[in-house]
């Protein structure tokens, strides 16, 4: 551990240009508001923030071929596991194992959440090559999340970007509870900016703003993103919804019209949040493909090939599958 200290006194260094080479990339994409093709990209979190809250462990093997199979959908980015505290997410016990026993296919990326010097360690040792950090935007959810307040989680994150791009590690940045808290309520969205800016500036290439329990509506998500992206370029905000009162897809509609165009989803909408009561599954990956697709943006994604995977986890799962687009294709080829 002092050798990962003594190294981030140094890697500042190196944090611009390797955020820099992240950002290249995805620019070559076409994933930001600029002329050419409509494209959109899809980060996958079913596999992390769809299965956390599960109460029955998930047997290793499942979640490996879980991941095997939506490696080839043609999504881009598959976050895969979290390298956390096992007593706190005990369904993420086997994060190292998974990671290291999928089949890494080209050209796709396999995120893991690490909250602390400690399991960036151990994620380094597991050659992870992206991983990503929760900040929060509401004080007390961020006491019960990761156990701090946010300027120690920032102080805490800034260590951590650092030490992960002097080895070449990418950093993705989440904010929690971008328009509202369970236990504070409403947040400002001038807060939010405040938070996006500090992860932006240590190094961040890409910020994901979550509405974690659902609450967002098209008007208080237009606010935020205004604000948001006075401070970090519109092409590094990425859009996380829950879909607890049925907004996620207004909200993702809204956001596209202030250049968003990177989306995280859960397939078959799996997940909540272990520390937010109330908090329901995620918008579905396959809802937000369908809507895109709609609207004549390329995602790259094989939409049949991802019903059949919310299909395969949901029956895994012993539950339907919470895509309404699942739905909406079985109706279609029944008649």
């Amino acid at each position: 551990m002092v050798g990962l200290r003594t190294i981030s006194q140094s890697a500042s260094r190196v944090r611009k240009s390797v955020t820099n080479v992240r950002y290249a990339s995805m620019r070559s994409q076409n994933w930001g508001p600029h002329t050419g093709p409509k494209k959109a990209k899809i980060v996958e979190v079913g596999p992390r923030d769809g299965l956390q809250n599960e109460k029955k462990f998930i047997p290793t093997d499942i979640k490996i071929n879980f991941i095997n199979k939506l490696s080839k959908t043609g999504l881009k980015v598959i976050e895969t596991t979290s390298i956390v505290n096992t007593k706190l997410v005990p369904q993420m016990a086997d994060g190292i194992e998974v990671i290291t026993k999928i089949n890494r296919e080209p050209g796709v990326e396999y995120p893991v959440l690490v909250p602390n010097l400690k399991n960036l360690e151990r994620a380094i040792k597991a050659d992870v090559k992206d991983i990503a950090i929760f900040a929060s935007a509401s004080e007390e959810f961020s006491k019960k999340n990761i156990n701090c307040s946010i300027p120690e989680s920032l102080h805490r994150f800034q260590d951590v970007a650092d030490i992960a791009n002097s080895h070449g590690i990418a950093v993705r940045g989440y904010i929690s509870c971008v328009v509202g808290c369970p236990y504070e309520g409403t947040i400002s969205s001038a807060k939010v900016a405040t938070i996006a800016e500090k992860l932006y500036k240590m190094g961040c290439y890409e910020i994901s703003l979550a509405d974690t329990i659902g609450v967002g509506t098209p008007g208080s998500i237009s606010k935020m993103i205004e604000d948001v992206k006075e401070v970090v370029p519109v092409e590094r905000i990425a859009l996380h919804c829950h879909d607890t009162y049925g907004q996620a897809l207004a909200n993702i509609y809204c956001s596209l019209e202030y250049g968003v165009r990177v989306f995280d989803g859960s397939i078959a909408g799996l997940g909540g949040c272990p520390f937010a009561k109330g908090a329901t599954g995620n918008v579905a990956t396959e809802d937000i493909v369908y809507m895109l697709h709609g609207m004549g943006y390329e995602t790259g994604i094989q939409l049949p090939e991802l019903i059949k995977i919310g299909n395969y986890i949901s029956q895994q799962l012993n539950r339907s599958n919470g895509s309404k687009a699942a739905l909406a294709i079985s109706l279609k080829d029944s008649t």
